[in-house]
């Protein structure tokens, strides 16, 4: 259970620690820059900005989902979402509380494809959480830094020292430099790779290199 508290409280931490900035940010220069910021993100993204708006619907609306059926569930779950492919991670004791996650997942709208990573094991507690953030924070540093990498255009989430990878790829030769980025970096046990090619279908995207379960839409 700690490993659930322990990243809400360093959620609300956060939020305040930037309610500074926000604040900032409500003057009307400060309104137009994180608007433009925001959308030239969403837009630099394969599906543009209503592809990226419609993600994040499908989000909300399996976090509330998840939420209304066993909050247990909602605090130890989390997912990626990119152009209506839906990546779930976490760790569960319960082998049903997998299964249920994904039937919750599927009835959100606009969901094409489900990838169920969901670990049924053991939590590894507070040691576990701030080693996977740690991975997660340094692979995106080091994407980012990479001049040769659209960092823009991959996900990170770390579970139990599994890099889960996702998004999009403009070559083959960028996903492999992404692909030895997580490789290399300390402590990452396997690299999971769930992500496309530049305009690859989404339907066409039904293998990675973990063992994750990987459902379509009808």
């Amino acid at each position: 259970m700690k490993r659930t508290i322990f990243p809400r409280f360093l959620s609300v931490v956060m939020i305040a620690t930037l309610a500074g900035g926000a604040l900032q940010a409500c003057a009307p220069v400060g309104i137009a820059t994180g608007i433009g910021a925001t959308a030239g993100i969403a837009a630099a993204k394969e599906g543009g900005i209503k592809q990226s708006a419609r993600d994040a619907q499908i989000k909300m609306a399996i976090n509330d989902l998840w939420f209304k059926h066993d909050f247990s569930m909602f605090s130890k779950l989390s997912m990626t979402v990119e152009q209506g492919r839906v990546l779930l991670t976490g760790v569960v004791q319960d082998p049903q509380a997998r299964v249920e996650a994904v039937r919750l997942a599927w009835q959100a709208p606009h969901v094409v494809q489900v990838i169920n990573e969901i670990r049924v094991a053991e939590s590894e507690g507070v040691k576990g959480y701030v080693r996977d953030s740690w991975i997660s924070a340094q692979l995106r540093t080091n994407l980012l830094l990479d001049r040769n990498v659209q960092s823009i255009n991959y996900t990170v989430d770390t579970v139990q020292g599994t890099v889960y990878l996702m998004g999009v790829a403009a070559n083959q030769a960028e996903l492999n430099r992404v692909t030895e980025h997580a490789r290399t970096t300390k402590y990452v046990q396997q690299v999971v790779s769930y992500v496309k090619m530049l305009g690859e279908p989404v339907d066409n995207v039904t293998t990675g290199t973990g063992s994750g379960d990987i459902d379509m839409a009808p």
